[in-house]
């Protein structure tokens, strides 16, 4: 364990953000889960409106810098090809 005040806060800090990256990611996959089991279901109507939620939350974690963008933009694009399909 640090010595040092600043190191100690900086453990404390890091943690508390690791902790909300953490939870931030599992909401991701989460709703990422969410469109692809519409997408298996063959509910079109279900994995728009699923789709429609995964793309402001990985949005969202890429403004907040947990996801890398261009992670962010490979995400959204593979799941909105993935409910275009469904519609062909």
């Amino acid at each position: 364990m640090a010595n040092i005040k600043s190191a100690k806060k900086r453990i404390l800090v890091s943690k508390k953000r690791e902790m909300r990256n953490k939870s931030v990611k599992s909401e991701v996959k989460t709703v990422v889960k969410k469109v692809e089991a519409a997408i298996e279901a063959g509910d079109q109507a279900a994995a728009k409106e699923a789709l429609t939620l995964a793309i402001s939350k990985i949005s969202k974690a890429a403004n907040k810098g947990i996801y890398h963008k261009n992670t962010a933009a490979r995400k959204i694009s593979r799941l909105t090809v993935a409910v275009n399909k469904m519609a062909e």
